[in-house]
């Protein structure tokens, strides 16, 4: 399964907060990427942040997976989770 994860930035949380760990959310980011859980990784346009696709089992699996990186352990930023699937409508066509 596959699932869209959107960044939820704590309150008050801000650049200079952030920017001490930022090299190891990136460390972290790309291992999970090559480890293949992190299947797309983005960066949002409309404000700072990323943009997650994770080929997982399970919503609990792709929780577990990104409490892993520095950013979730410190509680500074959450995650939204959607699960993504086949276009149904796709079906009616055939």
């Amino acid at each position: 399964m596959q699932i869209l994860t959107i960044d939820k930035m704590k309150e008050g949380v801000n650049d200079e907060i952030l920017t001490p760990h930022l090299p190891q959310e990136l460390a972290a980011t790309i291992n999970l990427y090559l480890e293949e859980k992190i299947r797309t990784f983005y960066f949002r346009k409309d404000r700072p942040g990323v943009v997650f696709i994770l080929e997982c089992e399970s919503i609990e699996e792709v929780r577990k997976t990104l409490d892993q990186l520095p950013l979730v352990q410190e509680g500074l930023l959450d995650f939204e989770y959607i699960p993504l699937g086949p276009l149904e409508p796709l079906k009616m066509l055939f």
